[in-house]
């Protein structure tokens, strides 16, 4: 009797012990990476709340297949080697599902581990056209490319501007000078005057000898390939300066937080950013459940960062599976309804389609599309 008793307990045991591991595989995490702390994490929290606010829609509508999706946070800092030790930190952890990195600079390594471990990648905001040029399978991106962003701003001001003096300045990194070059390409390829083209060093302060150069070339107007905190700060010393030029910048300068370094200096930036996909009729009910939570649904990267989820979560649907490379591969060969759009991916995991838009931005930190 002792004997049946302790099988019984053993056997109840060992049918806990199943039942959680049941428990605990009936959840599917996606990896949430990119800067949660460092001078541009505004860039971040842009990332994961579009990214949050999906899986909490698609949990609320039942999950994928049964299981619910967790969001688990990793810090990159937008450094490099701080994105390497996540990507491998990713790994340890068994996670086969990632959005991000944010920053280019990190994307780039983060993406080699990734494919290397077969753990599905996709991008919501790294335009370097660099990541995907790799032939990766498991590398994917819900925004454009700054060889599309580039041409876009540079047209605009060979078309619109039409300047007399340009000066090209980027941050010497992989995404600032990457989108400067495409500018500079674009600019003299219509037949204008880049008088200067050069890089400053980001985190620097200082800019009143890039700023007394400008006004030696006689610039009458700026491309700035980087990011927002250097940016406000040269637009400030050249208000202050007296330097009269107009200043553009991609995405990467496209925050509020410009607006509170620059001040006044910030009314009139041309800015090149996603289309305001906030305003499309379609998404009235996203944009008011991002209401709801006190979150801004304006950010470029919020809507890209809700559809890379949305689409690995379709293609878990759709396959039945959450094998990393039979979503990868369902994800290559098949359209996805977005609040993006129509997403479609080429072969090298980029959008076949996608738009940049060039705005005014204003002090407030508001914008307006530009004529």
């Amino acid at each position: 009797m002792k004997s049946m008793v302790k099988k019984s307990l053993i056997g109840l045991g060992v049918s806990a012990a199943l039942m959680g591991t049941s428990i605990a595989q009936a959840e599917i995490k996606i990896a949430l990476a990119g800067p949660v702390s460092g001078p541009v994490a505004q860039y971040g929290d842009m990332q994961f709340i579009g990214a949050e606010m999906a899986i909490e829609q698609i949990n609320k509508a039942g999950g994928v297949n049964g299981e619910k999706l967790v969001g688990v946070k990793y810090d990159d800092a937008c450094d490099p080697k701080q994105a390497v030790a996540v990507a491998n930190k990713i790994v340890n952890d068994g996670i086969k599902f990632v959005v991000g990195h944010l920053c280019s600079s990190s994307t780039q390594p983060a993406s080699d581990i990734y494919e290397d471990e077969g753990i599905v990648m996709v991008t919501a905001a790294s335009t370097n056209p660099d990541i995907t040029l790799q032939g990766y399978q498991m590398i994917f991106r819900t925004i454009g490319l700054d060889s599309l962003q580039g041409p876009v701003a540079g047209r605009f001001i060979a078309e619109k501007v039409k300047p007399k003096n340009i000066a090209v300045i980027h941050d010497k990194q992989q995404y600032g000078e990457g989108i400067a070059t495409a500018v500079k390409s674009t600019v003299e390829k219509a037949g204008y005057n880049v008088v200067m083209f050069e890089g400053i060093t980001a985190g620097d302060k200082d800019f009143s000898a890039l700023v007394a150069k400008l006004k030696k070339n006689n610039v009458d107007f700026v491309y700035y390939g980087g990011y927002h905190p250097e940016l406000g700060l040269i637009l400030r010393q050249s208000k202050e300066l007296g330097l009269q030029s107009q200043f553009m910048g991609p995405e990467g300068v496209g925050n509020k937080d410009i607006s509170s370094i620059a001040g006044p200096a910030s009314e009139g930036l041309l800015v090149t950013l996603p289309p305001s996909f906030e305003k499309d009729p379609k998404n009235a009910s996203l944009v008011q459940a991002f209401k709801d939570k006190n979150q801004d649904p304006t950010g470029p990267f919020v809507m890209p960062a809700y559809s890379a989820v949305q689409v690995m979560a379709d293609s878990m649907k759709a396959t039945g599976s959450t094998d990393s490379e039979e979503v990868a591969e369902y994800m290559h060969k098949t359209a996805f309804s977005t609040p993006i759009g129509n997403v479609k991916f080429d072969e090298k995991g980029d959008l076949t389609s996608f738009n940049f838009v060039v705005y005014n931005w204003h002090q407030d930190g508001t914008k307006s599309e530009a004529k």
